[in-house]
């Protein structure tokens, strides 16, 4: 019986996370340059990873002029920096 609503849980717990995995994506080429001239402008002379996740633009360690690297969200309307985590 625990075989069985372990194998009939699963297939559930798959359903419910897709949603989430769906929402995550790359910018599309006019999202990026849009995002990139933003960070340039605040800056940035590198960064890793952009993507949208959460309803927010993300970019992973973009690294400050002074070398320093943060982790960043970006409103997805106006690309305004609303969050700067200092990556360690």
């Amino acid at each position: 019986m625990t075989k069985l609503l372990f194998a009939l849980a699963l297939p559930a717990s798959l359903i419910l996370t897709a949603p989430a995995l769906a929402n995550d994506r790359p910018p599309t080429p006019s999202e990026r340059a849009a995002i990139e001239k933003v960070l340039k402008s605040a800056g940035y002379v590198f960064w890793e990873e952009i993507e949208f996740d959460d309803g927010r633009w993300e970019v992973d360690d973009a690294r400050a002029a002074n070398g320093r690297e943060y982790d960043l969200k970006l409103d997805p309307k106006t690309l305004k920096i609303v969050s700067r985590r200092a990556d360690n």
